[in-house]
């Protein structure tokens, strides 16, 4: 009886370390770091044109921006880099606009831009200001493209994760929360109620 209850303690607390384990992993995927710098292109809208429009100034934008900053190893100098071609980029996207003769105002601005709760892979990333360049194409009303820039992450398209509204993401990470903390309250109090057995 004494081995089977060195069994039980010894299996909770494996489980504890494990569960505890899978949390810091999940934390070292962390893709995106603290420290950088998004693109984020707003469409008119989600007609397919205005989408196909959205995707070929992504294109472009995107291809300049990975030049300007493929070298360099710091927040501070891309930074610097990047708000300097700001010109460069209202350019690339009027060029784009007047090649497919659309009449779409646009706007270009660099600064804490508003991103919505994203989920990647396994990875949720929360709603928030981040540092960005922010591309709105006409109204802005259609869905978004984002990438990071530096570090230079654009391979990765982030707008291909399951979008998660901001508002029921949050709850999400609750629920899984206290579902794991339950499941470790149920695991102890049933080993309690197993020694109390004992001593009945």
């Amino acid at each position: 009886m004494k081995s089977g209850l060195i069994n039980l303690l010894i299996s909770s607390f494996i489980l504890f370390s494990s569960l505890q384990g899978s949390t810091s992993l999940a934390t070292e995927q962390q893709i995106i770091p603290d420290e950088a710098i998004r693109l984020r292109i707003l469409a008119n809208s989600n007609s397919e044109a205005d989408q196909n429009v959205k995707r070929r100034i992504r294109d472009e934008v995107n291809d300049s921006i990975n030049t300007w900053v493929a070298n360099l190893t710091s927040i501070e100098a891309s930074r610097t880099v990047i708000k300097g071609h700001l010109n460069e980029i209202e350019a690339i996207v009027k060029k784009e606009l007047e090649a497919i003769g659309s009449n779409d105002t646009f706007k270009v601005e660099f600064g804490e831009i508003a991103f919505p709760t994203k989920l990647y892979g396994d990875m949720v990333y929360p709603a928030g200001t981040y540092e960005a360049v922010l591309i709105t194409i006409g109204e802005g009303l259609g869905d978004n493209w984002w990438c990071v820039l530096f570090p230079p992450l654009c391979f990765l398209d982030f707008s291909n994760g399951d979008a998660v509204q901001a508002e029921t993401a949050e709850p999400v990470e609750e629920a899984e929360e206290v579902e794991v903390e339950f499941f470790l309250v149920q695991v102890i109090q049933d080993l309690i109620d197993w020694i109390k057995g004992l001593f009945a």
